[in-house]
């Protein structure tokens, strides 16, 4: 099947798309032909002059994975957002898996707010949950009450299948980790965090007996997270709490600017991007950190490409920066990082591409 992937979003995919695109002119005639790489003519941050709909892609459509940055337009009205697009592209493709590794490189552990003893080896998978829940359920909208107040209201919804399935890929992760799966619910409060964990539990005890299983409410969760993170090996979650807990999670490593993720669907395109938001108050200034996108491109060659050995070089790229002291204005700190090795985004992209050619 041939295939084309989309990188968008200044200022992060430039970078990130030189970086994949020197790996693939280091690589010419030692490998079979590459899936092409572009850049759409409609940036995924561009603003929308009307509302956004997206329908569901048509059967045997022509593959292509999307490499995604989002920018935020907070002032817009809700239905010309950036977000609602994106929501809409999760549901279209059925994208439900949503793979977001929290990893402490220990070039970084200095890097997070908490002690290096708490943070260092802390390697977590938070598996989420997509398209359901709270962010997709019906009913939604406004009213009135009883007393003439108005009101907003949301559902949050699971069916058992929908939690099944986001399970079953939790438990697949965990066999091929360390074997411990934490599933995070709120059942004490919530009928369906009750479904949910009756669903997680029976599919455990069914399949994955090999597995060891816990549950945890989201409050207690949100603070192991950051008390005990090395507790956790594979997380799985629904939609709110996954949106929550790996932001959170992101901040053990000391930045957003770190974390990439993958949505998928095992039948289709995925979309992969960076959990961290659009930071608009750094835009154009060239001070993003590119290496959570470059991560990002790398889980699209696993997940969606089947393409190991890149995803492996991708990774090494980030690493040997990191061990060079490179770093970008959110990683380095005075007195600690060396003044020459500070670098913005775009010298990032040079130094990971730098890396990439000179990898045997």
């Amino acid at each position: 099947m041939s295939s084309s992937h989309g990188l968008s979003g200044p200022p992060l995919a430039p970078p990130s798309l030189a970086v994949v695109r020197r790996l693939q002119r280091r690589d010419r005639g030692r490998a079979p032909p590459r899936p092409s790489l572009r850049s759409p003519a409609r940036p995924c941050c561009s603003r929308p002059s009307h509302p956004i709909r997206i329908k569901p892609p048509p059967p045997q459509k022509k593959q292509q994975q999307t490499l995604s940055n989002s920018y935020k337009w907070d002032a817009l009205p809700a239905a010309q957002r950036p977000e609602r697009g994106l929501l809409a592209l999760r549901a279209g493709l059925n994208a439900f898996a949503n793979l977001r590794p929290a990893i402490v490189p220990p070039q970084l552990a200095d890097s997070s707010p908490l002690k290096r003893e708490i943070v260092e080896g802390v390697d977590i998978l938070i598996v989420r949950e997509l398209v359901g829940g709270i962010y997709f359920g019906q009913p939604r909208g406004f009213g009135t009450n009883a007393k003439g107040e108005r009101t907003g209201f949301n559902t949050d919804v699971y069916s058992a299948p929908e939690v099944e399935r986001i399970a079953r890929v939790a438990f697949d992760a965990a066999r091929k980790r360390k074997g411990r799966l934490c599933s995070v619910d709120k059942a004490n409060v919530l009928e369906v965090s009750q479904l949910w964990r009756e669903v997680v539990t029976d599919l455990g005890a069914r399949e994955y007996p090999d597995v060891e299983l816990s549950h945890m409410y989201i409050d207690n969760a949100a603070m192991q997270l950051l008390r005990n993170p090395r507790y956790f090996d594979t997380v799985v979650t629904g939609n709110i709490f996954g949106d929550i807990l790996s932001d959170e999670a992101s901040m053990l490593a000391g930045s957003l600017g770190m974390l990439p993720s993958a949505s998928i669907s095992g039948e289709g395109p995925g979309i992969f991007e960076p959990v961290h938001g659009s930071a608009p108050d750094i835009a154009g200034m060239d001070l993003a950190n590119p290496l959570a996108m470059v991560l990002s491109a790398a889980m699209m060659c696993r997940y969606d490409l089947g393409a190991e050995a890149v995803a492996a070089r991708l990774e090494g790229a980030v690493e040997g920066a990191l061990d060079a002291g490179w770093r970008t204005g959110d990683l380095w700190k005075e007195g600690r990082d060396a003044p020459d090795r500070q670098v913005g985004c775009k010298a990032m992209g040079k130094v990971l591409e730098d890396l990439v050619a000179a990898a045997k």
